[in-house]
């Protein structure tokens, strides 16, 4: 089953009902559907093999939207890049990619690639080109154990398994308003666009702006009769404390689905008191699997002392526990196809057939799972996944930095940030230090702290003491709170 035929149906059911809202802009089913068609056309004019993916150069929102469906009707897949990164990262994960062409507003400056300029793109009927379930979907790069990004590829049978299984959960429908809010490169806005668009229902772009005004964001909720939607804890977290829920009308609004980090359980508490009649569902799952778990939230089970479940699989996927290191494995439709490296899909199972997640998990007295933390290193800032090797990659390029390890911090908030520690063996403004993190690296990579030691203080074996170096951070007082905005560009 092609990823666009439920849309596609939609179009023909109800032309006329909106598709995509942002600001004062609207489009209805047909609209958009006329705009895939011509973005769709234009690919094909092209003649780029398929194997090639297409990037997309555009923030969030209704192009960016017509760039995903057509692409995906033209027989390639979709690779969204995080216009808040640097232009150095972006261009280096077009490269690794092999990127057959760009879609977006302004050209890059130093890309042979064909440039396709959304405004000038002509309408045309959607045809779109078939493709297997396996036939790939979109490639999300995420932050690389290697030091360096690293594409999930997902396929059309992945995005389907979970979008089928997300709007049985909460029965979206044609009625439905959804506020989108992760940004394209995120998987969370795979629930945004192809659950949504597959029932008919109507995609309101939230302005990135009331991400970081929680009174506003919650009348704008109320404006647009918002009836459900997807987004971190972090941004729930701010809006819960900062957003006049107590006083609040939502009556439209009957859902929230959250993912991408730990949810504090006081904090969840808080949440489901203001919002009693509003089913909250923690969802769960690595790029890698898009969602494989969930908990249906029961506020008379959140305590302080008790993280909240992941709770059962979810999606049709499987759920295995490693007796020996209590890491989960997952197997099933949702599953990544791979990983994508310098243009080729490799595999990423382990001998038994399952993908390891790499996250430390238990079972409580319900049977349910319950997430602990991270095998390795691994950080979850604001939602996203975060391999501190990538952030030391980026200090160690610096001729002056001899040695540095990345922790993570936690914040009053319950927040995870990054910190780092230097061993530098020439001298080095810290202003220079940041200005260089700053041009290689997206926002919520960047260390909250830095310091620089005479030396890394290390275990007997010779690696980096981790604890030590908290340590050291814990000594010089709490961590900022990181920016709840940076997720949700």
């Amino acid at each position: 089953m092609h990823l666009l035929e439920d849309f596609i149906h939609q179009v023909a059911r109800q032309p006329q009902r909106a598709a995509l809202l942002e600001d004062n802009r609207q489009l209805s089913y047909h609209a958009l559907a006329w705009r895939a068609g011509g973005i769709a056309k234009a690919l094909r004019r092209l003649a780029i093999p398929r194997e090639h993916p297409i990037a997309i150069a555009l923030p969030r929102g209704i192009d960016a939207s017509c760039a995903v469906l057509g692409i995906l009707a033209s027989g390639h897949c979709y690779l969204p890049l995080d216009p808040k990164a640097p232009p150095q990262r972006g261009q280096w994960i077009v490269n690794d990619a092999r990127a057959g062409a760009v879609i977006g507003r302004l050209p890059p400056g130093d890309s042979s690639l064909p440039w396709l300029n959304i405004d000038s793109i002509a309408p045309a009927p959607l045809e779109p080109l078939q493709g297997g379930a396996e036939t790939l979907a979109a490639i999300l790069y995420t932050s690389g154990s290697t030091g360096t990004p690293k594409g999930v590829a997902l396929s059309q049978r992945a995005l389907h398994a979970f979008c089928r299984w997300g709007r049985e959960l909460v029965s979206l429908g044609p009625q439905d308003r959804i506020a989108a809010i992760a940004p394209l490169h995120f998987d969370l806005s795979t629930f945004d666009l192809f659950a949504v668009l597959s029932v008919g229902a109507t995609t309101h772009f939230l302005p990135e702006k009331l991400t970081m005004a929680p009174s506003r964001l919650t009348s704008w909720l109320a404006e647009w009769g918002i009836s459900g939607f997807y987004t971190v804890p972090s941004l729930l977290c701010f809006w819960s404390w900062k957003g006049n829920l107590s006083t609040a009308l939502l009556p439209r609004l009957r859902f929230i689905l959250f993912a991408g980090e730990a949810f504090p359980s006081a904090k969840l508490r808080r949440l489901a008191q203001q919002l009693p009649h509003v089913p909250l569902h923690n969802l769960y799952g690595p790029t890698q699997t898009n969602v494989c778990c969930h908990w249906p939230v029961d506020p008379e089970r959140l305590t302080d002392d008790h993280p909240i479940p992941i709770g059962a699989a979810a999606s049709g996927d499987r759920l295995h526990l490693d007796p020996e290191t209590g890491e989960l494995w997952v197997r099933g439709p949702t599953l990544s196809s791979g990983y994508w490296r310098a243009g080729k899909l490799t595999p990423h199972l382990n001998p038994q057939g399952w993908y390891p997640t790499g996250d430390r998990v238990t079972t409580n007295g319900s049977g349910e799972y319950v997430y602990l933390g991270r095998l390795d290193r691994m950080l979850k800032v604001s939602g996203h996944r975060v391999e501190p090797a990538e952030i030391e990659a980026t200090l160690l390029s610096l001729p002056e930095v001899e040695e540095c390890a990345v922790v993570g911090l936690e914040t009053p908030d319950d927040a995870i940030v990054p910190a780092a520690v230097v061993v530098m063996n020439a001298a080095l403004p810290m202003a220079k230090l940041r200005r260089h993190l700053q041009q290689h690296l997206p926002s919520y990579m960047l260390p909250a702290k830095i310091q620089s030691l005479a030396a890394l203080p290390r275990l007997s074996n010779g690696k980096p003491d981790l604890a030590a170096i908290q340590a050291c951070f814990a000594a010089s007082g709490p961590s900022p709170s990181p920016p709840p905005g940076d997720t949700h560009g």
